[in-house]
């Protein structure tokens, strides 16, 4: 989409996994949760209501099709979805797959621990097996 620009933040947080129809879908370079950033990709984005009804459709499809393939990726016992905005303004979801054995369960992820980077081998593969799930819900 022309004139979109990932936000500085956002693309030294994450990796590109793939793009869905409205969203770049990029993994959080935290290996301590499966956890997937959608950013729609139009410009000037700060909130949900800022969308056309239809790509506000988009999103919610999108939205749900992350979540499922962490879901069954993962076999996650909750999906958390959440777009807070505050430290990086541009639109942008957050859908993490927890576990009631991970460190920040029951809590929010915010905060719990500092984050625990993927090996390089290790991020492409969890990138790469996550890119063929989302194809396969596109």
């Amino acid at each position: 989409m022309s004139g979109f620009t990932l936000h500085e933040r956002l693309a030294g947080d994450t990796v590109a996994v793939t793009d869905g129809p409205l969203s770049a879908i990029r993994l959080m370079n935290d290996r301590s949760y499966p956890w997937l950033i959608l950013v729609p990709q139009r410009p000037d984005l700060r909130e949900m209501h800022d969308l056309a009804a239809s790509e506000r459709t988009q999103l919610m499809a999108e939205i749900a099709a992350a979540s499922r393939c962490l879901e069954t990726l993962f076999n996650a016992d909750k999906i958390n979805v959440g777009a807070l905005g505050n430290l990086v303004p541009q639109l942008h979801i957050h859908v993490i797959a927890r576990f009631r054995n991970d460190s920040a369960w029951p809590g929010p992820v915010w905060g719990a621990a500092p984050p625990e980077p993927y090996e390089p081998g290790d991020r492409a593969a969890r990138a790469e097996a996550l890119r063929d799930a989302l194809h396969q819900a596109f």
